[in-house]
């Protein structure tokens, strides 16, 4: 604790942050959890974003006054405030000002690729580890790994080739804690590697590579064989004239696998590897040591070696003016002046990065360990320290574009919003130029610039011809401040700060249901298997709130017709026609140094042949990679009002099975039938099944005279699962203890049935599919688990079948005595 700062607890925090963002408990537990300062012992120094934002004020004041024309702390303050206008993303705010914690602001890092050895191997896997304890993301690129089966002058003889290395830098990402969360890490390879089938392939097997993104980095000469069919060149190594292995392999081969790897998981990524290089300006700079080598973990920063990026964002929704009217415009010239002085605001951070670095450098010659454990780490982070002072580097983005779209009356995916887009990108980069020339003549150009080596590169000649006549000067004579300036992020956590869309995405959902507890004397809507009574609410996106509002909308109107008269109709993330996406991204990309995380979002049953169509899009248009998400693909977090689910698609509702307490109630049954003895134990929670065990009789020797008892699990040395069952129908004496194997024969069945139950699959579920067993006989262990268990369905208990099969009638099925039985016309089905 620092001496006269106040300290909060975390549910003194959570309540003032809670009053802070108006009652939105997410917004609140986000910046508690990830942004609020703490000391060294887990007590909070701020209490809201307030606090937050005069701490990063005054540390911004403070580097602005080493240079001219500096800004003051209130004037920084009034920009960070509500999150308005400018919001440093993620590390930059934990980590700007806090005195307690010594880490690097950057939120991306990209490192060198590893040696061809496993002395180069074991250094890149320890560079990523300690970027990674220092909160950052990393990406490298492993093509230059050697394929399968090449010789070694090692014991081995042959390599493994680049399989088992995968699951190496994976299995050290997963190890690696960053205060609640996991390192992030993206692994990356060119198409023209001999092994990228494998790669593609890898994460097939849902076990491997689980701790990574992996992405390919195609290059035009493999776009083209594809679209015309023809074979391309694999070799390694990859970028050398006289490769050690060669091999034609038709592209279309290796494209199937890329489109069906990015249609069942959204894995592999694809970069367009020579659009990228052809476009970053930072490239110009390859000879001294910025050439791009791979991306960042999310995929819109492509850097160089041992360089990496700060990210800062600007709230478009704070420029549009008389919001959801028919005079509703975007202030162009609010938002340029705004964006020139979040630029001077990035490269203030860059500043602040070198203080972290130099603090991380310190920390590292005091460790206690040797010079010769520290020494790749001491060199590590005096390499990123070098690029960052050589390069200047900056990632100053957007958020909010699909609500400050539909606030200016549009529709997401619309030409008129495409338009606007590449507007506001237009702008961004400009203003964002404008100022880097302009510190360039007040503080001094990035040190490896050289104006000369511009005066031929695309991207460069784009923006500098739209300049004003009079900084295109400064820029012949001054050059710039940064190396790169632009990209796009995504702003999750963020975004539910500034309570927008998030990034560049169009809002995902519109409203959906949520459930609290029931609380005095509000109505019961739900009532779980628990028993537990819930009520339920719809909870809205916040700027289709304030369109609601501003509409008049009252809660007993129909919200499904407010939706659909409202510029959000049809354009949620979902519903939009991914052609419009993919041109979007495109004119956004135009303006944009780096890249952009941007997802195409598809329906469940979109077939292979559209991704297709979608990645050759992005790549004809200028895009320099692009993310598809097919719905149901991967889980996902909130369930929709309506909770619409195409068949197969995975549930998106969370469970959490209830801890089990060391000891257990529970009933035993016995059942003996054409002289087949069996004993199934029921373990018991709140009165409901938990768990269950059981088997042939002679395998667990219970007497019949035992209905109840109460069971222990232990778990041995020999890693079988045991169960003390304390035997009696008073369970304060101990009248019979015998212990209880998990049946050989039956264990995993059992296990699978006790699984369901702990995360809340309603009892009645579990029977109805044991009794659909056709394929075993009345008296087969699924039906003697499922009589048993028929004892624990309530009478009046809905079935999961929806139709009485005899007279029609719809959701009239309920358990009546163990039987399902229908309502209407008294029809019974049992088996």
């Amino acid at each position: 604790m620092i001496l006269g700062e106040e300290m909060y607890e975390y549910q003194e925090a959570l309540s003032a942050s809670i009053e802070y963002f108006n009652g939105d408990e997410l917004a609140a537990s986000v910046f508690v959890g990830k942004y609020a300062l703490q000391d060294a012992t887990g007590n909070y120094l701020e209490s809201t974003p307030e606090d937050m934002h005069k701490r990063l004020a005054s540390e911004f004041s403070r580097i602005e006054q080493k240079y001219p024309n500096p800004m003051n702390k209130h004037e920084i303050y009034e920009l960070l405030k509500d999150f308005k206008y400018i919001v440093p993303q993620g590390s930059p705010m934990s980590g700007i000002g806090n005195k307690t914690k010594i880490q690097s602001l950057s939120n991306c890092f990209v490192i060198e690729a590893p040696a061809d050895s496993y002395a180069g191997i074991l250094k890149t896997d320890q560079e990523q580890v300690q970027i990674m304890k220092r909160r950052g993301g990393v990406g490298f690129d492993i093509s230059t790994i050697r394929p399968k089966g090449m010789y070694t002058s090692n014991a081995a003889k042959t390599t493994d080739g680049i399989e088992v290395f995968l699951d190496r830098f994976s299995n050290s990402c997963r190890e690696v804690a960053q205060g609640g969360r996991r390192g992030a890490l993206m692994l990356s390879i060119s198409v023209h590697h001999p092994q990228v089938m494998d790669f593609i392939k890898i994460k097939k097997d849902l076990t491997r590579v689980t701790g990574a993104n992996i992405s390919v980095r195609v290059t035009d000469e493999f776009m083209k064989a594809v679209k015309s069919g023809d074979k391309y060149l694999q070799q390694w190594p990859v970028e050398v004239e006289e490769p050690v292995v060669k091999n034609l392999v038709e592209a279309r081969e290796i494209w199937d696998a890329l489109i069906e790897g990015a249609h069942a998981s959204a894995e592999p990524g694809i970069l367009f590897w020579d659009t990228a290089k052809q476009m970053t300006p930072s490239d110009i700079y390859e000879e001294e040591g910025f050439g791009s080598v791979s991306t960042n973990p999310c995929g819109e920063i492509i850097l160089s070696k041992y360089d990496s990026c700060r990210l800062m964002l600007v709230n478009l929704t704070s420029f549009v003016t008389d919001a959801w009217s028919n005079q509703a415009k975007f202030d162009f010239g609010h938002f340029r002046e705004v964006t020139k002085k979040a630029q001077r605001l990035m490269d203030d951070m860059i500043d602040l990065e070198i203080e972290q670095i130099n603090k991380i450098l310190v920390k590292i010659d005091h460790d206690p360990e040797s010079d010769e454990v520290k020494y790749y780490e001491r060199n590590l982070w005096h390499s990123i320290r070098r690029a960052a002072i050589n390069g200047r580097r900056t990632g100053l983005g957007i958020t909010g574009l699909g609500d400050a779209i539909a606030m200016l009356g549009q529709t997401y995916g619309s030409a008129a919003s495409i338009q606007t887009t590449e507007q506001i990108y237009k702008w961004l980069t400009l203003a964002s130029y404008e100022e880097s020339i302009n510190m360039a003549k007040e503080r001094g150009s990035f040190l490896v610039c050289k104006v000369e080596k511009e005066k031929d590169h695309p991207f460069i000649n784009r923006i500098i011809s739209e300049l004003l006549p009079e900084t295109q000067k400064d820029y012949e004579k001054f050059g710039r401040r940064n190396i790169a300036n632009t990209t796009t992020a995504p702003a999750g956590s963020v975004s539910c700060l500034t309570q927008t869309t998030s990034g560049i995405e169009p809002a995902f959902m519109l409203y959906y249901k949520r459930r609290k507890k029931i609380q005095n004397n509000e109505e019961v809507m739900f009532i779980d298997d628990m028993g537990d009574k819930w009520t339920e609410f719809n909870v809205y996106h916040h700027k289709f709130k304030e369109y609601l509002r501003q509409s008049d909308y009252s809660d007993g109107d129909d919200i499904e017709d407010a939706v659909s008269n409202s510029p959000y109709a049809l354009a949620t993330a979902n519903e939009i026609d991914w052609r419009s996406k993919v041109k979007l991204q495109s004119v956004a990309q135009k303006w944009i140094c780096h890249a952009i995380s941007n997802t195409t979002n598809l329906p469940a049953d979109v077939d292979i042949e559209t991704v297709k169509d979608i990645y050759m899009m992005g790549w004809e248009l200028g895009c320099k990679g692009i993310t598809v998400y097919r719905d149901g693909s991967r889980s996902g977090v909130l369930i929709s009002a309506e909770d619409k689910r195409s068949p197969g698609q995975t549930s998106i509702v969370e469970r959490h099975a209830p801890k089990r307490p060391e000891m257990l109630e529970c009933d035993i049954h016995h059942t003996s039938v054409k002289g087949q003895k069996w004993v199934v134990l029921v373990g018991l929670m709140d009165g409901k099944p938990y768990e269950v065990i059981g088997g042939e009789a002679e395998q667990i020797e219970i007497s019949r005279k035992y209905k109840k008892g109460m069971l222990a699990k232990r778990v041995f040395k020999t890693q079988v699962s045991k169960y003390d069952l304390t035997l009696g129908e008073d369970h304060d004496i101990l009248k019979d203890v015998v212990s209880v194997f998990d049946n050989p024969n039956h264990a995993g069945y059992t296990r699978v049935i006790s699984t369901s139950l702990r995360h809340g699959v309603p009892v009645q579920f579990l029977v109805e599919q044991m009794q659909k067993d056709r394929e075993s006989d009345l008296f087969s262990f699924s039906k003697v688990v499922s009589r048993c268990l028929k004892n624990y369905i309530i009478d009046g208990t809905v079935s999961s079948d929806k139709i009485c099969g005899v007279c029609g009638s719809e959701d009239a099925l309920i358990y009546q005595e163990g039987c399902v039985t229908c309502a209407s016309c008294g029809q019974s089905k049992c088996s």
